[in-house]
């Protein structure tokens, strides 16, 4: 099968590190025209500096309505057929009853108006051209507990509602909408959880993440770059529309 990749033009948000970095680096090598998103100008060049292809840096603030409509204005040129909604925010550490509406309100404002926003804007190009590919990250944690991690937990499973039923609206028109939920990533969030939770439990941070991962059927979590190459696998399944798949080592919840 050839691949659905190469000579389009990708839109990713959140592209300024993490995940989003990894996702553009990739669909770059793998041919695409990537269009790099997100608040921090400076961040986005050092990535677009990396790109096996030339890229475009465009910082936007996905959670705000008016940077979102002034994005789509200056990207109206381009033609965006694939669209990767990474932007997203932890958000408080804390029972739900200590979480203020303020900090919960920011959660949904990243992690699902900002994922609302983005659709709303790039779709009706892909509709009018009959082809586009949408990819949502979400989590996980979306569909297992997460103790002490409501207002993230609660944003993910939205943006898996979000993706199910707009697939449905948009895919008898070409467009197909899909969400990959990655599990716990590899990486320094996950290292300042890992020392938080030893000095709670009085362990070492090793001792934490052995802890951790002995959870997952393959015995550690996954990196950045295997979120990567589901994110461009998923581009590769034409027939892939309204799922949601796991990315987690066969991580379980207990």
């Amino acid at each position: 099968m050839s691949d659905r990749i190469a000579g389009r033009t990708a839109l990713v948000t959140g592209a300024g590190n993490g995940l989003g970095r990894a996702i553009a680096l990739l669909l770059a090598a793998r041919g695409a025209r990537v269009i790099l998103t997100g608040r921090h100008r400076d961040k986005l060049e050092a990535v677009a500096a990396e790109l096996a292809t030339p890229g475009v840096v465009a910082p936007a603030d996905t959670a705000a309505p008016s940077s979102v409509a002034a994005l789509a204005g200056d990207l109206a040129a381009e033609d965006v057929s694939i669209l990767v909604n990474n932007a997203g925010i932890a958000g408080p550490v804390a029972p739900l009853w200590e979480v203020g509406p303020d900090d919960w309100d920011e959660v949904f404002a990243v992690n699902v108006r900002g994922v609302y926003l983005m659709c709303r804007a790039f779709l009706p190009p892909m509709l009018t051209a009959g082809r586009g590919d949408i990819v949502n990250v979400a989590s996980v944690s979306g569909k297992r507990p997460l103790a002490r991690r409501t207002p993230y937990t609660a944003s993910k499973m939205a943006v898996i509602g979000l993706t199910t039923t707009l697939a449905h609206e948009v895919g008898p028109l070409g467009v197909s909408v899909n969400t990959l939920s990655p599990g716990p990533v590899e990486g320094p969030r996950m290292s300042r959880n890992f020392a938080l939770e030893a000095a709670r439990t009085g362990t070492t941070p090793a001792e934490a993440e052995a802890a951790f991962v002995s959870r997952a059927a393959l015995q550690r979590m996954v990196t950045e770059e295997e979120v990567a190459l589901a994110t461009a696998a998923m581009l590769n399944m034409p027939g892939l529309c309204g799922a949601d798949i796991d990315l987690s080592a066969g991580m379980i919840a207990r």
